[in-house]
């Protein structure tokens, strides 16, 4: 067992950063075909009605279905991931959330945010009850508008945050002398606490970025209040054991298209 697998590493890195990451995760050809499947599903989202939300200029998030990418099963079985939900949430974690975000060219600076309010357990309890992991579709370069971080400030105190989300802007000063920009490659695969303040920079780049996002909870947590997981019965029955006992899903006959209910950077800086 490597260090990353550890339950004290792994606790160590969400209690304290927030953040963790497992390099090379994947093969690149895993990753390109989560980009081919990625670039298809949001030309097909931005074509629909209500299929994507703005998340600030040229900024748009896209909740799929786990039968849209041919590498879902791999990304829910993983070792790592299950190793991390398991030590932080416990053995009864729960998928979800299924999503993308794609910083597209011009995309500006998002203000310093959480995804959602802090829950009791945590601001009270001092226990995370949801995390997030992130799986780059493109080799992030510095001009490509990267994700930035404030470590440990899953803690901070919301009292005077807007929404639950939004510090207010005298307290920048403290994120940006915290901040990391990650710059990860194909493969490479991340865990967030996504109440650890973050915010996406500006993407000068000609290129997008888009990431996979993939939302597990501890049981009680209700962040499936906030998206609409399905899978065809047919789909499930195909899926592994280790996999179905975590997916906090409608299992359907059609697969129906998904109205996004978590809008996070529109209450702030409106549509893509």
């Amino acid at each position: 067992m490597t260090n990353a697998y550890e339950p004290a590493a792994i606790m160590g890195a969400l209690y304290g950063p927030g953040i963790a990451g497992l390099k090379g995760a994947f093969p690149r050809e895993w990753a390109e075909a989560l980009r081919e499947d990625l670039e298809a599903l949001y030309r097909e989202a931005l074509q629909r009605p209500g299929g994507t939300v703005g998340r600030g200029p040229k900024r748009h998030y896209v909740e799929i279905h786990p039968e849209d990418l041919r590498g879902f099963v791999e990304l829910a079985a993983h070792p790592w991931v299950r190793a991390v939900c398991e030590t932080v949430l416990g053995p009864d974690y729960n998928i979800v959330e299924i999503g993308f975000d794609v910083p597209n060219p011009g995309a500006v600076d998002q203000p310093w945010h959480r995804d959602f309010p802090s829950p009791e357990d945590t601001y009270k309890g001092r226990r995370l009850t949801s995390l997030a992991f992130n799986v780059t579709a493109v080799d992030v370069e510095p001009d490509m508008g990267p994700f930035e971080i404030a470590p440990g400030t899953q803690w901070d105190d919301a009292a005077d945050f807007e929404h639950g989300m939004f510090p207010p802007q005298d307290r920048y000063s403290r994120y940006e002398a915290r901040a990391e920009r990650k710059m990860p490659k194909m493969g490479d695969i991340s865990v967030r606490s996504a109440l650890t303040i973050h915010r996406g920079t500006a993407n000068r780049s000609d290129r997008a970025r888009p990431v996979l996002v993939l939302g597990v909870d501890a049981p009680g947590a209700n962040n499936h209040e906030r998206h609409d997981l399905q899978v065809t019965q047919a789909y499930y029955e195909t899926l592994p054991d280790e996999v179905k006992r975590h997916l906090l899903c409608r299992i359907v006959d059609r697969l129906e298209p998904i109205v996004q209910k978590h809008d996070i950077e529109g209450l702030k800086m409106g549509e893509a």
